[in-house]
């Protein structure tokens, strides 16, 4: 798969939950419903910086989005791990 092969496969879903589970990422359905806008500009934010090739790259790219949004949420001054994200490699 090439570039913009991924490119044009994320451009057919017509949801966020389509494209997480697609990438075989667990997610939670009251966070999605809750955080949907931030969530999917953090993760098509990832997908333009780091220009995935590969079904894999695309997966980190929509990962590290998923969880930015997931940390964003987490008390800063407590050390409490990633809740509700299934597949968080920073537990």
């Amino acid at each position: 798969m090439s570039y913009s092969d991924i490119q044009e496969k994320i451009a057919s879903f017509t949801c966020i939950e389509e494209a997480l589970t697609y990438f075989d990422i667990g997610f939670d359905s009251k966070f999605i419903n809750e955080y949907r806008t931030p969530l999917m500009k953090a993760c098509h934010g990832y997908v333009l910086l780091a220009k995935p090739d590969d079904w894999f790259s695309a997966r980190r790219a929509f990962k590290n989005g998923y969880c930015k949004i997931q940390r964003g949420r987490l008390d800063r001054h407590t050390r409490s791990a990633c809740r509700g994200c299934t597949t968080c490699q920073r537990r």
